[in-house]
Protein backbone atom coordinates (compact mmCIF):
# COMPACT_ATOMS: atom_id res chain seq x y z
CA UNK A 1 0.00 0.00 0.00
CA UNK A 2 1.16 3.51 -0.71
CA UNK A 3 -0.23 6.66 0.87
CA UNK A 4 0.36 10.36 0.57
CA UNK A 5 -0.45 13.17 2.92
CA UNK A 6 -2.29 16.20 1.60
CA UNK A 7 -2.73 19.50 3.37
CA UNK A 8 -6.44 20.24 3.83
CA UNK A 9 -7.36 23.86 4.53
CA UNK A 10 -10.62 24.91 6.17
CA UNK A 11 -12.19 28.23 5.30
CA UNK A 12 -15.41 30.07 6.08
CA UNK A 13 -16.91 31.06 2.75
CA UNK A 14 -13.81 31.73 0.64
CA UNK A 15 -12.44 28.26 -0.20
CA UNK A 16 -13.36 28.72 -3.88
CA UNK A 17 -11.35 31.96 -4.05
CA UNK A 18 -8.41 30.37 -2.25
CA UNK A 19 -8.35 27.31 -4.53
CA UNK A 20 -8.61 29.54 -7.62
CA UNK A 21 -5.65 31.54 -6.34
CA UNK A 22 -3.52 28.45 -5.59
CA UNK A 23 -4.42 27.09 -9.02
CA UNK A 24 -3.15 30.34 -10.57
CA UNK A 25 0.14 29.93 -8.67
CA UNK A 26 0.83 26.20 -9.14
CA UNK A 27 -1.26 25.30 -12.21
CA UNK A 28 -2.69 21.82 -12.68
CA UNK A 29 -6.32 20.84 -12.24
CA UNK A 30 -8.82 22.43 -9.87
CA UNK A 31 -11.93 20.60 -8.68
CA UNK A 32 -14.66 22.08 -6.49
CA UNK A 33 -17.83 20.36 -5.35
CA UNK A 34 -20.34 22.64 -3.67
CA UNK A 35 -22.80 21.66 -0.97
CA UNK A 36 -25.50 22.04 -3.64
CA UNK A 37 -23.61 19.69 -6.02
CA UNK A 38 -23.40 17.07 -3.24
CA UNK A 39 -27.05 17.49 -2.19
CA UNK A 40 -25.83 18.38 1.30
CA UNK A 41 -27.21 21.91 1.78
CA UNK A 42 -28.04 22.68 5.40
CA UNK A 43 -28.12 26.47 4.99
CA UNK A 44 -29.39 27.87 1.65
CA UNK A 45 -26.97 30.82 1.97
CA UNK A 46 -24.06 28.34 1.85
CA UNK A 47 -25.29 26.16 -1.05
CA UNK A 48 -22.58 27.41 -3.43
CA UNK A 49 -19.74 27.10 -0.92
CA UNK A 50 -17.12 24.37 -1.31
CA UNK A 51 -17.87 21.06 0.39
CA UNK A 52 -14.76 19.48 -1.13
CA UNK A 53 -12.11 20.95 -3.39
CA UNK A 54 -8.56 20.40 -4.50
CA UNK A 55 -5.76 21.59 -6.75
CA UNK A 56 -3.42 18.94 -8.18
CA UNK A 57 -0.48 19.72 -10.46
CA UNK A 58 1.69 17.42 -12.56
CA UNK A 59 4.79 18.40 -10.60
CA UNK A 60 3.39 17.01 -7.35
CA UNK A 61 1.61 19.97 -5.73
CA UNK A 62 -1.65 18.95 -4.08
CA UNK A 63 -3.87 20.83 -1.66
CA UNK A 64 -7.46 20.32 -0.52
CA UNK A 65 -9.93 22.78 0.98
CA UNK A 66 -13.52 23.24 2.08
CA UNK A 67 -15.83 25.82 3.60
CA UNK A 68 -16.83 24.91 7.15
CA UNK A 69 -20.61 25.38 7.45
CA UNK A 70 -21.77 28.11 9.83
CA UNK A 71 -23.52 25.46 11.95
CA UNK A 72 -20.08 24.12 12.95
CA UNK A 73 -17.47 25.99 15.00
CA UNK A 74 -14.44 27.29 13.12
CA UNK A 75 -11.50 29.48 14.08
CA UNK A 76 -8.55 30.10 11.79
CA UNK A 77 -6.23 30.30 14.79
CA UNK A 78 -2.72 31.70 14.80
CA UNK A 79 -0.56 29.57 12.51
CA UNK A 80 -2.12 26.26 13.59
CA UNK A 81 -0.59 24.68 10.48
CA UNK A 82 1.51 25.80 7.57
CA UNK A 83 1.93 24.45 4.08
CA UNK A 84 5.48 23.47 3.19
CA UNK A 85 6.56 23.54 -0.45
CA UNK A 86 9.97 21.93 -0.94
CA UNK A 87 11.56 21.61 -4.32
CA UNK A 88 14.86 21.33 -6.14
CA UNK A 89 14.38 24.29 -8.50
CA UNK A 90 15.16 27.70 -6.99
CA UNK A 91 13.63 29.59 -9.92
CA UNK A 92 10.30 27.75 -9.62
CA UNK A 93 10.22 28.23 -5.83
CA UNK A 94 10.91 31.95 -6.32
CA UNK A 95 8.01 32.21 -8.79
CA UNK A 96 5.69 30.49 -6.31
CA UNK A 97 6.94 32.82 -3.56
CA UNK A 98 6.29 35.94 -5.59
CA UNK A 99 2.77 34.82 -6.52
CA UNK A 100 1.81 33.66 -3.01
CA UNK A 101 3.12 36.84 -1.39
CA UNK A 102 0.84 39.15 -3.44
CA UNK A 103 -1.53 40.68 -0.93
CA UNK A 104 0.08 38.71 1.90
CA UNK A 105 2.60 39.37 4.65
CA UNK A 106 6.21 38.21 4.76
CA UNK A 107 7.15 36.40 7.99
CA UNK A 108 10.71 35.43 6.92
CA UNK A 109 12.05 36.86 3.64
CA UNK A 110 13.03 34.37 0.95
CA UNK A 111 16.79 33.88 1.08
CA UNK A 112 19.62 31.83 2.58
CA UNK A 113 18.86 30.08 5.86
CA UNK A 114 20.83 27.88 8.23
CA UNK A 115 20.10 24.58 6.48
CA UNK A 116 19.37 25.65 2.91
CA UNK A 117 20.36 28.30 0.37
CA UNK A 118 16.70 29.29 -0.08
CA UNK A 119 13.99 29.51 2.59
CA UNK A 120 11.08 31.83 3.31
CA UNK A 121 7.83 32.01 5.26
CA UNK A 122 4.78 34.11 4.43
CA UNK A 123 1.12 34.42 5.27
CA UNK A 124 -0.95 34.71 2.09
CA UNK A 125 -3.98 36.93 1.57
CA UNK A 126 -6.24 34.13 2.86
CA UNK A 127 -4.35 33.89 6.16
CA UNK A 128 -2.60 30.62 5.27
CA UNK A 129 1.07 30.38 6.30
CA UNK A 130 3.44 28.94 3.70
CA UNK A 131 7.07 27.81 4.00
CA UNK A 132 9.04 27.43 0.78
CA UNK A 133 12.53 25.96 0.75
CA UNK A 134 15.09 24.44 -1.55
CA UNK A 135 15.57 20.75 -0.74
CA UNK A 136 19.25 20.07 -0.20
CA UNK A 137 21.06 17.35 1.67
CA UNK A 138 21.49 18.39 5.29
CA UNK A 139 25.10 18.65 6.46
CA UNK A 140 25.12 18.85 10.27
CA UNK A 141 27.82 20.78 12.00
Amino acid sequence: MTIQTVTHLNFRGNAQDALTFYHSVFGGDKTCITYKDAHAVTNPDEADQVMWGQVVSADGFRIMACDVPSARPWNAGEIPVFVSVRGDNAEALTRYWEALSEGGAIVQPLGPFSYTPLYGMLKDRFGVTWVLDLAVEYAPG
